[in-house]
């Protein structure tokens, strides 16, 4: 067997004739690697070429075995390299003591060479075969990650594509989708210790917040262009047809979910958001004049985080609002547009909103191919 793949067995004994039998012994079948101490045997244990099995004597000075085998088994990278006690002390109490330490085996001297060779090769086996199993498993923990994460990557692309297609025959541009997603998030976290929302906002509820949030206005693809472009404020014929866009969303989403025939939670959370978003805090809202606390969180959060975009940013046929201008109607929009409490949080945080708004800004060249859109599509852009 070559020396370059021959397991390593470590010896460690403070007697230079028990290390001399030792190593006469195990030198032709495996490479043998010596430490008359327990400081120089954690050395050679963390080393670049680790042994694959450790045969420990307990009577040391200085560091006796059993602290040697604690210190293996408390560090991560020798942990898991198989100790078998070789010893003198032959008590049942010592025997206990050293399997409890995490030794895999104890063997009392004077040694009986068949049976030490014989356990070593066991435990070797043993060792090769739970590393085996480690390796498998973290090989497929990480093709698990691998696999989540493009599975990931695929759904966030197909949502903002999704969202980007409904933006495209609005008035806002894909810039809207990334702010709104941005703002949601900033009042979420700002709100996760409430007492009227910690139940609701954790870690990974706030994450399927901003995943959901591009598909608020989903729906309004379904918008005939005559209505949906209209600069002007609409006929009140015209607002009733403007009013299905959450009603079209919901169904959208809820024919994704048939489709998947399974529920996903992102996708229940964006239903609730493209559904009642429109919906108001005193009850005046759409679609189904919701009022206080009947409407979902995550449309409550969206509803500030959409009126304050829709307020500040430029449109093909208006200029965009102050920030200051656009606080200040949120402010007083708090209880009856707006849940009091996500209205308050809004206003602490305002800067963050006005940061990512900045972040976000629509350039020069969006208004121009928005317009040259709405100008194929016949809309008017006054």
């Amino acid at each position: 067997m070559s020396d370059d793949i021959r397991p390593i067995i470590l010896v460690v004994d403070d007697t230079p004739d028990n290390l001399k039998v030792m190593s006469g012994l195990l030198k032709d079948l495996y490479r043998v690697k010596i430490a008359n101490g327990g400081e120089k045997a954690l050395a050679i244990a963390v080393s670049e070429t680790q042994p694959d099995l450790i045969l420990l004597d307990i009577m040391m000075p200085d560091m006796d075995g059993h602290e040697v085998c604690r210190r293996l088994k408390s560090d991560e990278r020798t942990r898991d390299i198989p100790v078998i006690f070789l010893t003198a002390k032959s008590e049942v109490e010592d025997e206990e003591i050293g399997l409890s330490l995490g030794a895999v085996d104890y063997i009392t001297k004077p040694i009986s060479p068949p049976i030490v060779m014989a356990r070593v090769a066991a435990h070797l086996k043993l060792k090769a075969g739970a590393d085996f199993l480690r390796d498998k498993a973290a090989y497929l923990e990480a093709e698990v990650g691998r696999r989540t994460r493009e599975i990931t990557a695929i759904q966030d692309v197909t949502i903002l594509a999704m969202a980007s297609l409904a933006e495209t025959r609005d008035s806002d541009t894909g810039n809207h989708i990334r702010r709104t997603q941005h703002y949601i998030h900033a009042l979420a976290d700002k709100l996760r210790n409430h007492p009227r929302f910690s139940h609701y906002l954790d870690d990974s509820r706030i994450d399927i917040l901003f995943k959901s949030a591009p598909l608020h206005d989903i729906g309004k693809v379904g918008i005939p262009d005559r209505i949906l472009l209209k600069p002007g404020r609409f006929e009140p014929h015209e607002f009733e047809i403007m009013k299905t866009h959450t009603t079209l969303g919901r169904d959208a989403i809820e024919h994704a979910e048939r489709s998947l025939g399974m529920p996903v939670e992102f996708l229940a959370c964006a239903k609730e958001i493209a559904y009642a978003h429109q919906e108001k805090w005193d009850g005046s809202g759409y679609p189904l004049g919701l009022s206080g606390d009947d409407i979902p969180i995550s449309a409550r959060l969206m509803a500030v985080a959409d009126v304050y975009d829709a307020l500040i940013s430029r449109r093909v046929y208006k200029d965009g609002m102050p920030h200051e201008k656009a606080v200040a109607i949120i402010a007083e929009g708090a209880g009856s547009h707006f849940d009091p409490d996500i209205a308050a949080a809004f206003i602490e945080i305002q800067d963050q909103f006005q940061a990512i708004a900045r972040r976000f800004a629509d350039s020069d060249g969006d208004m121009e191919r928005k317009k040259e859109y709405l100008q194929q599509a016949g809309g008017q852009t006054a």
